[in-house]
């Protein structure tokens, strides 16, 4: 790993987040950067992709105007955006009383030409796969979405949640070890 380019990067990203306050094209790219990342997390999160829209421009939102809030030296500015992120998710739930166990099945659609076979297993791998993610608790649930749909390293996961780097580590292990006994015991194949 080239320590100088994470310098320039972090380097980079302080002067953007520290101009975004004024200077709307700073704000711009910074929105660029992480839309997707963000997006992806919500989707996970609540399954609607019209809800989605909706949470994913208010975290954006809340970022414009608390922006001139975030402090460099308590922590990254990814960690502190996926903290609004996962605030916003959870206001959501919590005012609409409904559980945040609602997962997408279509984050990455099989091509609409397949075999009418192919589409009822692929379902049905979906359908268990989301039947083990329930067996879940919310905090690995919350991981693994951070982790696998909006690509957080370990370490940007602990910042975000206050655990150790290591500790996200062996959450993310022992929650995927337990999902593949889980979808062994439905019958899965995980080496197909």
């Amino acid at each position: 790993m080239d320590f100088n380019l994470d310098i320039e990067k972090i380097s980079h990203e302080a002067l953007l987040v520290a101009n975004a306050a004024t200077n709307p094209e700073a704000f711009a790219i910074i929105y660029d950067l992480y839309f997707s990342r963000v997006y992806n997390y919500i989707r996970f999160r609540v399954g609607d992709p019209y809800l989605t829209d909706d949470l994913t421009s208010q975290v954006f939102e809340k970022v414009l105007n608390k922006i001139t809030m975030y402090q460099q030296n308590r922590g990254n500015f990814a960690a502190w955006l996926f903290a609004i992120a996962h605030n916003t998710v959870l206001d959501h739930f919590r005012k609409q009383k409904i559980s945040s166990l609602v997962f997408f099945d279509n984050h990455k659609q099989k091509n609409l030409d397949s075999e009418p076979e192919d589409a009822v297993i692929a379902k049905e791998l979906r359908e268990d796969l989301f039947t083990a993610l329930k067996s879940l608790n919310d905090r690995e649930r919350n991981i693994l979405g951070l982790k696998f749909w909006s690509s957080l390293t370990n370490r940007k996961i602990a910042e975000l949640t206050g655990l150790t780097e290591n500790n996200v580590g062996i959450i993310i292990y022992r929650a995927i070890k337990r999902l593949r006994v889980y979808l062994s015991d439905l019958g899965v194949n995980s080496y197909e």
